[in-house]
């Protein structure tokens, strides 16, 4: 449907010259398009764009670890940025947001709307900490005023690890492609031990239950075992939730959190 949409006469995605043959047709695997098209997979490229390129992502994760570095212990909370603040979810994550900052943690969001603000907010409802990390996207995401520290991140992936490095535990509120993509790739990492069995929260029963279908159904075809499926918590009750995380967290682990000191001479 999307090739065919693509090689439609009138589209806008209507290959040029350069990417046809001599009979007219598309040549597979050459950049479909107007030259002012997005791409975000571009193949290799000038060695020096490449070497710039690393150098680029360096800099935003090590901007990253310097911003971060006394945020304190965080949860992070995902969720969709499309709900308004009449919206059951966003009334729910602002709950979660005041509850975990109750209990001593950073709240930590994309630093966006819809949730990721709720949880902010209700953080900063109670006086605790809020953190925001946000991504720069061509229509333009405007973090939240709800924050504490904000940074921007231009690379998803080095914006994901931030989310994940600096927080004990994971709530997921209902979202999107988005959302899905942080849920399954933190499960990942707790599953194949490049984090610690950190506890996952999913809010919203009803919302996630066809995705617990699923997962069921995996388990059946054995592509994932029953303790994949086991550690992922599901509840609508606001308080469950923030008893798992400080339990789990800072009970089962025996996690605790030393402040880290700051080094004049590293401009902290």
């Amino acid at each position: 449907m999307i090739l065919t949409a693509a090689l439609m006469p009138n589209s806008s995605l209507t290959p040029n010259n350069s990417n046809t043959n001599g009979n007219g047709k598309a040549r597979w695997g050459k950049s479909p398009g107007e030259p002012e098209v997005i791409r975000f997979l571009e193949g290799p490229q000038a060695r020096g764009a490449e070497l710039m390129r690393a150098f680029r992502i360096f800099w935003e994760l090590i901007k990253g670890f310097r911003a971060l570095h006394f945020v304190g212990p965080c949860v992070t909370v995902f969720g969709s940025a499309r709900f308004a603040e009449d919206h059951p979810y966003y009334v729910q994550a602002r709950e979660c947001g005041k509850l975990l900052a109750k209990e001593g943690f950073s709240v930590m969001t994309g630093g966006g709307p819809g949730i990721m603000e709720a949880a902010n907010r209700g953080a900063k409802d109670v006086g605790g900490r809020s953190v925001g990390c946000n991504i720069v996207l061509p229509h333009e995401q405007n973090p939240n005023p709800y924050l504490d520290k904000f940074i921007e991140f231009k690379y998803f992936f080095v914006r994901k690890v931030m989310l994940v490095k600096y927080s004990y535990a994971f709530v997921i509120c209902p979202g999107g492609f988005g959302t899905l993509d942080e849920l399954f790739e933190t499960v990942t990492l707790i599953q194949t031990g490049k984090i610690r069995n950190f506890p996952l929260v999913l809010l919203g029963k009803s919302y996630w239950a066809p995705m617990m279908d699923f997962l069921k159904t995996m388990i059946s075809a054995r592509t994932i075992s029953q303790g994949d499926y086991d550690r992922i918590h599901v509840t609508d009750d606001v308080e469950e939730a923030v008893r798992i995380v400080t339990h789990v967290a800072t009970r089962h682990f025996g996690l605790s959190y030393s402040k880290p000191k700051r080094r004049w001479w590293l401009g902290e």
